[in-house]
């Protein structure tokens, strides 16, 4: 983890159905702070974003929190963090959180989430970063996503390499494990990879 100082997360503003979401948000948060892992995300206070920002700074870890002005302005900003960072739109908050980790980790969480991953995965599938995407699947929460990217490649959309460009971790220490490992991409054309 030498080379990796903080990671950038992305997940849900919601609590979820399940306890086991919340619980893998604090795990999450836990290893970070053993490992002296930065935090980036979302600025909320709520969901499991807050719970995982909470564990983060009662383990003395650093929080840098990404909120655009008008979710501040609905109260749902997480004021204690070390860093707040108020920007125009969601737009801008992304590309913020980009610029600011040197990977990413998805937890469970819904629609935003899921554009969140997207946009980084796609991203990395032209070349603009090589940073590793770990999605934790989290009782199954994440199982069909990487169905879905091979459905993708099956309708002949994607080049087979994309299912390269994250990893699905089944535990915490699996996440960081698949950060160390993560490999460059080997070069290849856009049109091979598109």
């Amino acid at each position: 983890m030498t080379d990796v100082s903080s990671i950038a997360v992305f997940c849900g503003s919601r609590i979820g159905a399940l306890p086991a979401y919340a619980e893998a948000a604090r795990d999450l948060g836990r290893g970070m702070v053993v490992r002296g892992v930065d935090l980036v995300f979302g600025g909320g206070r709520v969901g499991i974003m807050g719970e995982l920002a909470d564990t983060i700074l009662e383990g003395g870890g650093n929080v840098t929190g990404v909120i655009p002005h008008f979710l501040d302005k609905l109260e749902v900003s997480h004021e204690t963090v070390t860093e707040l960072i108020r920007v125009d739109d969601m737009h801008i908050r992304k590309a913020t959180m980009f610029s600011r980790a040197d990977a990413f980790v998805i937890l469970p969480g819904g629609l935003g989430t899921l554009e969140e991953f997207f946009e980084v995965v796609t991203w990395k599938q032209l070349q603009l970063h090589q940073k590793p995407i770990v999605v934790l699947n989290v009782a199954g929460c994440w199982s069909r996503l990487a169905e879905l990217t091979s459905d993708i490649v099956t309708a002949g959309f994607a080049h087979e390499k994309i299912t390269n460009l994250f990893i699905m971790a089944e535990t915490i220490d699996e996440i960081f494990q698949h950060i160390s490992d993560a490999p460059s991409l080997e070069h290849r054309s856009l049109d091979e990879r598109l």
